[in-house]
């Protein structure tokens, strides 16, 4: 590890069960109760997260709020409200901005804090992250995680360590010894198919993985070999910075048939739908909704897109595009795809005399 990495002081900052975590606050007499924020049983709603006492019962987010009931009969399913979480994360990425300008958001509720030049306690990461915590929870009424590490793999893996309301540290010299004991499984980017591939070869933690060289990685799994070559050695040089502002979401999916109807149409956007709730749970809470659309692809592959403005993405507005987009071809449909655009961040536009006036001299 190169001595700058070492020398970083990392946080990695993740809402507990955000979401659910929200409507338990507002809501006292959930405290202990199995709760789940998401869409309604009708095939069309998924979680979008639960607390730790619904995960008891195997539910989990981006299940289908159908199979979450059967799971867990007392369940206590809510609709979202975008707008209050929007509100309380903005609560608690102002108390990050109170230590540090270097912020990468992740989500609504999660986020890269560098805090390597801060000047606020001393500069300690670890008395820096306590008190991140501790205002989160007096000041907004739920509980935040941190991880404090030299990198940012490091510093994710340590705010999971020590889940729900947990702190933990991996200091500069502990790093070593830390990843060898790592389990491959907890690498972000190993998903079941690679971590099967690697049990099968003997590998379960990084200190096997260090067994082997380079070449022999990127042999067996290809550029991201490389990345677990070096993630095994605990080494990671990604800097934090602010994302670059997004200009919209989308999903969609090419069909292996064509789709002859508008209703199968539709049952196809509510699939969607589900996979666009669970991506527009993890943009950067600054975004805001201006627009929303639904793209459809006929089988002649003639294509059209149907929008109109929205402040929020619902249901009924994509099967309402979906029809006029259907209505100008009426013909099978081999892509169907939707989404929302976000508002500029320029200043707000004024309506601009036809003929100006001559500037005063």
């Amino acid at each position: 590890m190169s001595e700058d990495a070492r020398q970083r002081k990392i946080i990695h900052c993740d809402c507990d069960c955000f979401y659910a975590a929200v409507e338990v606050r507002d809501r006292p007499e959930l405290a202990g109760r199995p709760v789940a924020v998401g869409g309604t049983p009708d095939g069309r709603g998924v979680v979008a997260t639960c607390n730790y006492e619904a995960r008891r019962f195997g539910v989990h987010s981006a299940m289908p709020a159908g199979r979450a009931l059967r799971l867990c009969p007392d369940l206590v399913l809510l609709r979202t409200d975008m707008e209050k979480y929007r509100e309380v994360s903005h609560g608690v990425h102002g108390i990050f901005r109170r230590f540090t300008d270097v912020i990468e958001p992740l989500s609504l509720d999660e986020a890269y804090l560098d805090v390597s030049d801060a000047e606020l306690l001393h500069g300690s990461g670890t008395l820096i992250a306590k008190a991140i915590r501790g205002a989160v929870k007096r000041e907004l009424g739920i509980t935040i995680s941190a991880g404090v590490a030299p990198n940012k793999f490091l510093a994710k893996i340590a705010s999971d360590w020590n889940k729900p309301d947990g702190l933990f540290v991996i200091r500069p010299e502990e790093v070593s010894d830390f990843v060898l004991r790592l389990p491959v499984d907890r690498i972000h980017g190993v998903g079941p198919k690679t971590a099967a591939k690697l049990h099968e070869r003997g590998i379960r933690t990084c200190a096997d993985l260090q067994r082997f060289e380079k070449y022999q990685l990127v042999e067996h799994f290809g550029v991201f070999g490389q990345r677990l070559h070096d993630l095994a050695r605990g080494i990671d040089e990604r800097e934090v910075k602010a994302r670059t502002r997004r200009k919209s979401v989308s999903v969609e999916r090419t069909f292996p048939q064509d789709i002859e109807s508008v209703d199968g149409c539709r049952r196809m956007l509510r699939e969607l739908f589900a996979r666009l709730e669970e991506r527009l749970a993890r943009v950067d809470p600054d975004e805001r909704v201006a627009r929303c659309f639904v793209k459809v692809r006929f089988d002649d592959f003639t294509t059209t897109t149907a929008e109109q403005p929205a402040a929020s993405p619902e249901a009924e507005v994509f099967d309402a595009l979906l029809e006029t987009a259907w209505q100008r071809g009426e013909r099978p449909v081999r892509l169907l795809g939707l989404g929302v655009g976000y508002r500029s961040h320029r200043a707000p536009a004024e309506q601009l005399p036809l003929f100006a006036e001559a500037p005063e001299t």
